[in-house]
C-alpha cells in the first residue's frame, strides 16, 4: 500500500510543525484514512533535536482536543526529500532553505508554504508566513493553531479524494 507522505518543516520543530503534524494526522484518522497518509515534522535547525514540543504548543493543542505530548523534534536533511511527496514550510525563510537543499526541480516542487492551501487564514499584512510563536506568549500559539487548523483542513480536502481512491 502506497501512502501519501507529508513532512511539515518549521525552524526548530517544537512549535508550528508539531501543531500541523498533529492536526493533519487527526483529520486523516477522523476520516478513517490514517493508514493512507504518513504525517511527520522536522526543523531546518538542530537546536531542539530529541526534545518534546514547546509546552505552549502542547497546551494549545490540548485546549483543542489534540495530543501533542509524544512529539520529539528532529532535523530535516536533504536526503529526506526522497521520503516525502510533500514538504510543507511555514514561512519564506524555511521555504528558501528547503529549496536550496533540494537536489533537483522535482524535490524543489515538493516544497509548499502551508498558507498557500488556505490564503484566507493568513495574518493581516503577514503575507503567507505563519508567525513563529516561540518568542511570544500563549495567545500567539492559539492564533497560530487557528491558521494551522484552517490550512490543514484545506490541505486535507485537496488530498482526501486521492487517499479515498487509494482505498478501493
Amino acid at each position: 500500500m502506497n501512502r501519501f507522505r507529508i513532512c511539515f518543516v518549521c525552524t526548530g520543530n517544537i512549535c508550528r510543525s508539531p501543531m500541523a503534524e498533529t492536526v493533519l494526522r487527526s483529520l486523516a484518522d477522523d476520516a478513517g484514512l490514517g493508514d493512507r497518509v504518513e504525517v511527520t515534522s522536522a526543523g531546518t535547525g538542530d537546536w531542539h533535536v530529541g526534545e518534546g514540543a514547546d509546552p505552549r504548543t502542547v497546551e494549545a493543542l490540548e485546549r483543542r482536543g489534540y495530543d501533542g505530548s509524544r512529539h520529539r523534534a528532529k532535523q530535516f536533511e536533504a536526503d529526506d526529500f526522497a521520503r516525502y511527496d510533500l514538504v510543507v514550510a511555514f514561512d519564506r525563510g524555511q521555504e528558501r532553505i528547503l529549496r536550496a537543499w533540494a537536489g533537483d526541480d522535482a524535490d524543489r516542487s515538493k516544497v509548499q508554504l502551508l498558507l498557500t492551501f488556505a490564503p484566507d487564514a493568513a495574518p493581516t499584512g503577514g503575507g503567507l508566513d505563519v508567525p513563529d510563536p516561540y518568542y511570544s506568549d500563549a495567545g500567539l500559539f492559539d492564533e497560530v493553531l487557528d491558521m494551522v487548523e484552517r490550512a490543514c483542513s484545506a490541505l486535507f480536502r485537496q488530498i482526501e479524494p486521492a487517499l479515498r481512491k487509494g482505498q478501493s
